[in-house]
């Protein structure tokens, strides 16, 4: 019987943005296995309806769920604004964290001016209208010109200004998973804001859950990685290594998920 402990941590996303949660979780939990899917052929979901994410979402589940996981990540903002309550309620039976709730969680009490930013889809679900003195803004083109590797330079500066370069907020939610990798050109555009990514929040609640449950993976050695795509192409992998800030060490696997 295999032991539940020594299982992966099953991650998915719309397209590979959410490599950026993996990195956070691969700084605490180096060990674990982890098996990754990005849905690169459908990518992006925050342009798409409520009912074709939720479907979506539910074919990346089901596709992890086949891979006997012992959790689930859902490291999509659309997703997790979207489909998060419905996939939770639908797959009861195993741990199902979200890089949403993490946030309204630690900073649903706060009385600081907070900003969120994110795809269309994520702001327009309003998921984050429960925060407290909340401004929210889409930024629709952070994403393209990340993934075109725009992610220094006057370029990038002059978009980040033209989108929230009059913001006034104390902090500022990173609400996609592109966006920490333009976390510095943020910070120096807005200087006096503290930013969040919440990549760091599923880390420490995963690592904290893993632990209480007794659900470490029973081993010392580097945990091994399995990354899945319904699409792939030659800039995958430069564009991977970008979000993980490392080299792609791991199984690269194309898949049919529909």
């Amino acid at each position: 019987m295999t032991d539940k402990r020594n299982k992966a941590i099953g991650i998915f996303d719309s397209g590979i943005g959410g490599l950026s949660v993996v990195k956070e979780i691969i700084k605490l939990l180096p060990n674990e296995n982890i098996i990754y899917l990005g849905d690169t052929a459908r990518v992006p979901y925050g342009t798409r309806s409520n009912e074709a994410i939720k479907r979506f979402s539910l074919e990346d589940v089901n596709f992890l769920l086949s891979k006997d996981v012992k959790c689930l990540i859902i490291a999509c903002h659309t997703s997790s604004s979207v489909a998060g309550n419905f996939l939770k309620k639908k797959f009861n039976k195993i741990p199902v964290f979200d890089v949403v709730s993490l946030v309204l969680e630690r900073l649903g009490k706060s009385k600081k001016k907070i900003g969120v930013i994110g795809t269309r889809a994520t702001i327009g679900s309003g998921v984050y209208s429960k925060l407290n003195k909340v401004v929210q803004m889409a930024c629709p083109l952070f994403v393209p010109f990340i993934e075109e590797g725009e992610i220094r330079g006057d370029l990038i500066k002059s978009l980040v200004e033209k989108y929230i370069g009059y913001l006034k907020v104390d902090t500022l939610v990173l609400g996609c998973t592109h966006y920490p990798i333009i976390k510095d050109v943020i910070q120096n555009v807005l200087p006096d804001t503290e930013l969040i990514n919440p990549g760091v929040f599923v880390a420490e609640k995963l690592k904290k859950y893993l632990i209480k449950n007794n659900l470490i993976i029973n081993k010392k050695s580097e945990g091994k990685k399995i990354y899945y795509v319904t699409d792939l192409n030659e800039r995958f992998i430069g564009i991977a290594e970008m979000f993980l800030g490392k080299k792609l060490n791991g199984k690269i696997w194309k898949v049919d998920i529909e």
